[in-house]
């Protein structure tokens, strides 16, 4: 049986529509927002790659020259973090003057929201060849869902 919907249930229906995706541009706008930092002083952006499969979420960041001593990866339930500074090698012959200079030294930050519930114990990274490779499992989100809370009965005097 079709229910008929009328002038007032269209706009309503239409209005419902409209604030979910308001709400999810809102979402996109907020995550860009943070992600976009104010830049440090010297600061460079190192290009990244963030792919997902069924199972987990990896993040791929191009870090030439950078030893792991020198990056810090912070993570919280909603971003993840990474920081450091690329240092300048000292030169072993005095230069003159650079003909051309393209590379990037100085601090570097970014920040990446997370979407997915992740297992954060579970989470690894690796910087292997000037890559730096993060893999961050995904957990099934069991929110919203009911789950049943055992109780134990404990004989007592009754205080109530």
């Amino acid at each position: 049986m079709v229910k008929s919907v009328g002038a007032a249930g269209l706009e309503r229906i239409e209005l419902k529509r409209l604030t979910e995706r308001l709400g999810k541009l809102y979402s996109v706008l907020r995550e860009a927002a943070e992600t976009e930092s104010a830049p440090l002083a010297g600061a460079w952006t190192p290009a990244v790659d963030v792919c997902e499969s069924r199972d987990a979420v990896s993040i791929r960041m191009e870090l030439p020259g950078v030893s792991a001593n020198q990056i810090k990866i912070a993570l919280s339930n909603d971003k993840l973090r990474i920081c450091g500074e690329k240092k300048r090698r000292k030169a072993r012959q005095k230069i003159v003057s650079h003909l051309c200079s393209e590379r990037s030294y100085g601090r570097f930050n970014r920040v990446m929201p997370v979407r997915w519930t992740i297992s954060v114990k579970d989470s690894s990274a690796e910087l292997r060849g000037g890559v730096l490779l993060i893999r961050l499992p995904k957990i099934k989100d069991r929110r919203g869902l009911e789950h049943i809370i055992p109780i134990q009965e404990i004989a007592s005097e009754d205080k109530f």
